[in-house]
């Protein structure tokens, strides 16, 4: 592919999507959604069970196909390049855990070649080491616990070096103590500054943790974004839980202007 067929990545977005919408007939499941996440960012995309968030992901990981818009990733369009575009991506989350048949180390290998990842024996031995794994690289995946499993699949998230980084729900049913390590990681990977992440997650104290930007959904659309730390009071809310509860049970222009009022 030459760079000619690249779309211009001047402004620095790991990820930008433009206008996306996904229709089923006369439903609309995500609604000309548009953000971007940089590079060492952590965007939080929050809304309750079907807000568009899983949607949304998908789309970009190409399994679902846009009605409408446009996806770029690293400024490869995934309409069109898509293998370039996949190739700077990765995912993990809860409800995808890797093969239960296989040990670590064989499903790392399978993923691994499947990127086409150079020195992969040692690329595997390292990230074993960094995510604490060693012990368990002849250990099959589906005797794991929870946090061991989810720690294999941001191992395997991280084998292609992604410029981005997306995590649906990734500390969800993890003991806090295995939360707060897995956050720790992430926020490692972005302040690297070698990709961004695109995290969803229905616990507010950990997205304000972790996230620098936060998007709310709701019925597919964005209905709100700014920093977590400071989005809930300038709303007029005293916590981004309360925000959340109000973005969840009502529609949120209405809240704002009659809070105003």
């Amino acid at each position: 592919m030459s760079l000619a067929n690249r779309q211009s990545n001047l402004s620095g977005h790991v990820l930008e999507v433009s206008e996306l919408s996904k229709r089923y007939g006369d439903v609309s499941a995500v609604e000309r959604l548009s953000f971007t996440v940089a590079r060492g960012e952590i965007v939080g995309l929050l809304g309750v069970n079907g807000a568009g968030k899983t949607t949304t992901i998908n789309m970009i990981l190409g399994v679902l196909a846009p009605s409408t818009g446009q996806i770029l990733i690293e400024g490869y369009d995934i309409a069109h390049q898509r293998s370039q575009a996949l190739a700077r991506t990765n995912f993990a989350a809860v409800y995808a855990p890797l093969p239960g048949n296989l040990t670590v180390s064989e499903n790392l290998k399978i993923f691994g070649l499947i990127y086409g990842i150079p020195k992969l024996k040692q690329k595997i031995a390292e990230l074993l080491q960094h995510f604490q794994l060693e012990r368990f690289a002849h250990t099959r995946c589906g005797v794991l616990s929870s946090g061991e499993q989810t720690r294999v699949a941001l191992a395997k998230a991280m084998l292609n070096q992604p410029d981005l980084l997306l995590l649906d729900e990734p500390t969800a049913s993890l003991d806090p103590a295995t939360a707060r390590e897995i956050r720790a990681q992430i926020r490692d990977f972005a302040a690297s500054k070698t990709g961004g992440v695109l995290w969803t997650s229905h616990n507010m104290n950990e997205v304000e943790a972790v996230c620098d930007r936060v998007l709310f959904v709701s019925k597919g659309r964005i209905l709100l974004q700014g920093d977590p730390k400071t989005l809930s009071v300038e709303q007029g809310y005293s916590s981004l839980e309360d925000l959340f509860i109000a973005v969840a049970r009502e529609p949120l222009q209405d809240s704002l202007e009659s809070r105003k009022s």
